[in-house]
């Protein structure tokens, strides 16, 4: 019976592993496809859609938005949600339940509210629309879930290290900055990365609020419009490689020095 269960539960593994990683199998493969239509069989292997990708301007000038849009945004979610943790966690502040709970709402409004939202108030305001618009949309959907992630890690342990480092002399931002910070270090790199995860695939948002300077997201979605092109394959397998890095970078920099702590 034991060795039923196991083989059950193992095909299982088998099956969820499949269900979630096939998709990406079947991209990446496809991508070295020489043909001009990703359907079996497989024709190559070719890195003729690479060279074309990287040879296109377009695309290439939307990856590079992604990545900054993405890095500068997240980091800004970041400072705000550390700050705002900060306050709610170590100040007794008016309404701090409800205060939280307003901050970590919009984790449970769609994307698309919030595009539309944010849309209507830049040209209220006569912003145009541009990458600076879409940071900002993005620092909106990301800071609440950089407040959650910090706010759960600020715990009553860490309270007596900050009250040393006042008895010594520090003031409050001094505390924030210097004590605080460093022992959440991990949590405020895993809590960016994953902003980036985020803001990196992120379309409704980029969507609405971009004109000229497109992310990756819109580019791909206006090369599939005129239907399946080769180039997708292969700027999706550009993108599942850098997430893999970051997860791997997030593997042995973030988590080996909270096994070592």
């Amino acid at each position: 019976m034991r060795r039923l269960t196991t083989l059950g539960l193992s095909g299982y593994l088998a099956a969820v592993y499949a269900f979630i990683y096939l998709p990406v199998i079947v991209l990446v493969l496809f991508s070295f496809q020489s043909g001009r239509f990703p359907i079996p069989p497989l024709n190559g292997p070719s890195l003729r859609w690479y060279e074309a990708v990287l040879s296109d301007s377009r695309l290439t000038d939307a990856l590079l938005n992604s990545l900054l849009v993405a890095s500068i945004s997240s980091a800004v979610a970041c400072l705000l949600g550390f700050i705002a943790a900060y306050a709610l966690a170590r100040y007794k502040l008016p309404g701090t339940g409800f205060q939280r709970a307003l901050i970590t709402a919009p984790l449970t409004v769609s994307y698309l509210i919030i595009g539309l939202g944010l849309l209507i108030t830049f040209n209220m305001a006569g912003v145009s629309r541009s990458l600076l618009t879409v940071g900002v949309g993005h620092v909106v959907i990301n800071t609440p879930l950089c407040f959650a992630i910090l706010y759960s890690l600020m715990g009553d342990h860490q309270i007596n290290i900050e009250r040393a480092a006042r008895d010594l002399g520090a003031n409050d931002l001094e505390v924030m900055a210097y004590v605080t910070a460093p022992m959440l270090m991990p949590g405020i790199i895993a809590a960016f990365f994953l902003s980036v995860t985020f803001s990196w695939d992120e379309f409704i948002i980029a969507f609405l609020l971009s004109r000229f300077d497109n992310t990756l997201p819109v580019e791909i979605w206006s090369l599939l419009r005129s239907g399946l092109n080769p180039k997708t394959n292969a700027v999706g397998s550009l993108v599942f490689l850098v997430s893999i890095v970051m997860v791997l970078f997030m593997e042995i920099i973030v988590f080996r020095k909270v096994i070592r702590r």
